[in-house]
């Protein structure tokens, strides 16, 4: 294999010598001055153009037919086209292409020393032909292939020639109807004099079956295989995907045919091994790779291989060994002074120690992090210092995060988020806007803002989902999946997690993510569907996944319990509320899990007839939400509180406290809460008629006519969200409140529609 010279590189080169002979008018020299920058240094690394790496890097003699056919030369009657035609066949022989090359510095200006020998020789400076100038992309493209010519072995010069002609032989048709006089040789002139065709034995012996085998993929240098696989390399890292398949067939025919490989293959098949969850395949060749490195690079990349070591450990759970390697990784990047590995690793450990704090502990002792505070200021201060921007754009993000966690300062909040995303706007940022737009649709759904929630989303799939990595681009689906579901619009979330592609799910750790994701969403709506039998084999499935991930694993704990409250089952329910709150860890705690457990026990002891003990939750939990704007979780709060209070029948706090928040209820677009909210209002409404009634009052025919209007709204909302139970739950109260009238009428209906609610939810299961 060639180091650097392939067939479409001499075309290239005799396209350079036809421009130097000036028979190219000013009009074409730009186009054709264009299309020869962009094949040697291709500029474009939009990720939508990945398809089209091959014609980036190696032009087709299609390409090259496309470019220049339509633009006349200087010369009348001739296309730049025939220009180059003519060109390429007048190179017919291996000994052609030899002189071909030795002649290619004559296309150059003549060095100084040059220059200084001719005058001393009395030799006059050419004047009227166009040269390259030695230091020019062209010139400079010039001097490496004759430099690389030299270099091959001849095996390797010939083995260039074969590829040359089958390269242009597309071509001979065209170039023959051009120039119909002369003799033509469609392989080598040297076969035409001793009057030999191409399927003569000599011919067959030093060409093969030539114009049956168009085929030119062996031809490819070290170089381009280089190229190709750090563009592979590139594409894995930041879209989190693997090899694909048509890719993977390349690769092994530049393999089997004898390639020298670069030692970047070994790392290309450590990604792919890596993503497709193969743990010993991929520890062999991070190994392998990095072998091979230490012998060029002496220790300049030892700490770049622990680095890798780490993350592979901890993906496959290997939680201590991925630590321990990280710490020997910031070690080696300290005394080698490499600020950049040093950044990164200790980013990593503020991150791993957010979500697995008890394997830190040992870390923690030695005081390398500090507290959580103490090293997002010293990852902020070190990324300004080296310019790191991407790291800065993260760690302000992780410190809004951290402050939305903790329940501090909104403001501050709000604020490093839009410093994030001013700097992912000024430094050209792509991958971090993915976060700052997950960490926006996050804060404002807890504020209540559901609009904008998924106003940030939709920003996020349709400007930068092609951009961003594979992960950000199926947490932001889910969430916005999400939004979907909590307004009962289940249908669209299924179809909006299905738009992802089998060939994106690839990766093993994507599969799973989206795997759990739609059976979150599936099991949600089995849960109001009230169906048992589904909601205890999703629970079973989900469970068995254990992504490491607390909001995840807390998603999943919070619908556990509402389908054992739902079932009747609070002992269970209390018993995993209690296990999930003391295995809650400081360090990664979250206020929201926080509020919805004690919203949750408080709902627990309520129906366990001991409200008294539910009043000092509940009131804890709104405490708490209202204190850090928790929006959300401040209404469901307020609710859990009230169901809490018509247990001790303060039927007239309960309609205050829910009618001044319903409002807000119906903003958040959560159709579960307003409907939860609405059943408290017919109960307390109810509540206040019974006691208007027992005093005598006519007031209560209002606040039963109002029991029914909230009735209507409640069961509007369960329809929604396809809740069986909740339903069923309100018109059996409006047959009841019917037959307190004295409808009977209305109230058999009523209860007939009741039973009829009942067997749709067992049909449906």
């Amino acid at each position: 294999m060639s180091r650097f010279l392939t067939p479409s590189k001499v075309a290239l080169l005799c396209l350079i010598s036809i421009y130097t002979e000036g028979v190219i008018p000013n009009s074409s020299a730009v186009h054709v001055l264009s299309f020869l920058v962009a094949s040697l240094s291709p500029l474009d690394t939009d990720p939508s153009s990945s398809k089209n790496w091959k014609a980036q890097y190696s032009a087709s003699i299609t390409d090259l037919e496309g470019a220049l056919s339509t633009h006349s030369s200087s010369i009348p009657g001739r296309t730049i086209w025939d220009l180059f035609l003519k060109k390429v066949w007048s190179i017919d022989s291996c000994d052609a292409l030899e002189v071909f090359f030795s002649n290619l510095l004559d296309l150059l200006v003549k060095s100084r020393e040059e220059q200084i020998r001719d005058r001393d020789n009395g030799l006059a400076p050419e004047l009227g032909c166009m040269r390259l100038s030695r230091c020019s992309p062209l010139g400079a493209f010039v001097r490496r292939a004759q430099l690389e010519f030299t270099r091959l072995q001849f095996h390797d010069s010939v083995k260039l020639w074969k590829g040359f002609v089958k390269y242009r032989l597309p071509t001979y048709h065209a170039w023959a109807r051009r120039n119909p006089f002369g003799e033509q040789a469609m392989v080598d002139m040297n076969l035409l004099e001793l009057g030999l065709d191409t399927g003569s034995q000599l011919a067959q012996v030093a060409y093969g079956n030539i114009e049956d085998d168009l085929e030119e993929d062996n031809y490819v240098s070290t170089k381009d295989v280089e190229r190709l696989l750090e563009f592979q390399i590139g594409e894995l890292q930041r879209m989190g995907g693997r090899v694909p398949d048509g890719m993977k067939v390349c690769l092994e025919r530049i393999i089997t045919s004898g390639a020298t490989l670069p030692n970047l293959i070994h790392y290309l098949r450590f990604l792919d091994a890596w993503r497709a969850g193969d743990y010993p395949s991929s520890f062999d060749n991070l190994h392998r790779y990095f072998d091979y490195t230490m012998h060029s690079r002496d220790r300049s990349s030892y700490q770049y291989a622990l680095l890798n070591l780490a993350i592979l450990q901890a993906d496959f759970g290997c939680y201590g060994e991925a630590v321990s390697a990280m710490q020997e990784a910031v070690s080696i990047a300290r005394e080698s002074h490499d600020m950049n590995c040093l950044n990164f690793c200790m980013s990593w450990l503020y991150h791993f120690g957010k979500a697995f704090p008890e394997q830190m502990k040992d870390v923690q002792n030695t005081g390398m992090l500090g507290n959580e505070k103490e090293g997002l200021a010293f990852l902020k201060a070190k990324a300004k210092e080296t310019e790191m921007w991407s790291l800065l754009s993260t760690t302000l993000l992780s410190e809004a995060k951290f402050e939305l966690q903790n329940g501090e300062s909104l403001a501050s909040s709000i604020e490093n988020i839009i410093r994030a995303s001013h700097l992912n706007v000024a430094k050209n940022l792509i991958n971090s806007t993915g976060p700052q737009l997950l960490l926006q649709t996050a804060l404002y759904a807890r504020i209540g803002i559901t609009h904008l929630a998924w106003l940030s989303s939709e920003t996020f799939q349709e400007c930068y989902a092609s951009k961003a990595p594979f992960e950000d681009y199926l947490k932001n689906n889910f969430r916005s999946s999400q939004l979907l579901a909590q307004q009962g619009r289940f249908k669209e979330a299924s179809v909006r997690m299905n738009h992802i592609g089998p060939d994106k799910l690839r990766s093993l750790k994507a599969n799973q993510y989206w795997t759990f994701f739609s059976g979150v969403l599936q099991l949600r709506r089995q849960i109001y569907r009230n169906d048992k039998t589904a909601t205890e084999y999703l629970l079973s499935q989900l469970q068995a996944i254990q992504l490491p991930d607390n909001d995840i694993t807390a998603l999943l704990g919070f619908l556990h319990v509402e389908h054992l409250i739902r079932q009747g089952n609070c002992t269970r329910a209390l018993e995993i509320v209690e296990r999930t709150a003391q295995t809650t860890h400081r360090d990664n705690f979250d206020i929201h899990c926080q509020v919805k457990l004690l919203c949750l026990k408080a709902c627990i002891l309520e129906k366990t007839s001991q409200p008294q003990r539910g009043f000092s939750l509940a009131m804890r939990a709104a405490n708490i939400a209202y204190r850090s704007r928790l929006l959300p979780g401040l209404w469901e709060a307020i609710c859990a509180l009230s169901g809490v209070l018509l247990s001790l029948r303060e039927f007239e706090a309960v309609v205050a406290m829910v009618e001044s928040i319903m409002p807000q209820i119906l903003e958040s677009s959560d159709c579960a809460l307003a409907a939860r909210a609405y059943s408290l209002l017919v109960d307390a409404n109810m509540g206040i008629a019974g006691k208007a009634r027992s005093r005598g009052s006519g007031q209560n025919v209002e606040f039963m006519n109002r029991a029914l209007e909230y009735l209507d709204c409640a069961y509007d909302q369960y329809e929604k969200i396809g809740d069986i139970k909740g339903q069923c739950e309100m018109v059996a109260k409006k047959a009841t409140v019917m037959h307190l009238t004295g409808d009977l009428v209305l109230a058999n209906d009523y209860a007939a529609k009741y039973l009829d609610l009942q067997r749709l939810g067992s049909t449906e299961r």
